[in-house]
């Protein structure tokens, strides 16, 4: 089963999305940072990774030009309670799936993790 990597450094954020995901019928597995998560080994794992853009340390964008570098085409859904068009931007023309501002609708979430796996299964990603 596709794993989802959820990274944010907001407990209740990670939570409640974690919850969400489960409930849903996803696997995932949360991580409070960005290097938490890059030296968790689960990189390869992930098929669907939701990141907060704004963290202490290892931004999002940091980690999604690291994971870039470093040859891993993970489909990436990008969340923020600081949605800025300068910021989105950089996030899609880097190859962002989505990018969502919280408060997010559920539905929209799942959209996202939706389309990052079908694009995975056919190997587009």
């Amino acid at each position: 089963m596709a794993v989802i990597a959820i990274v944010d450094d907001d407990e209740s954020v990670r939570l409640a999305t974690a919850d969400l995901l489960s409930s849903s019928g996803f696997l995932c597995e949360t991580f409070d940072s960005a290097t938490a998560y890059l030296a968790s080994g689960r990189v390869a794992a992930t098929r669907c990774l939701i990141l907060d853009l704004s963290m202490p340390g290892m931004d999002g964008l940091a980690l999604q030009r690291e994971l870039t570098r470093s040859g891993h085409t993970i489909p990436i859904i990008f969340i923020t309670a600081f949605a800025e068009s300068r910021t989105r931007a950089q996030a899609l023309e880097a190859g962002a799936l989505c990018y969502l501002p919280k408060p997010y609708a559920d539905e929209e979430l799942l959209d996202c993790i939706r389309r990052a796996l079908e694009d995975d299964m056919g190997g587009t990603t």
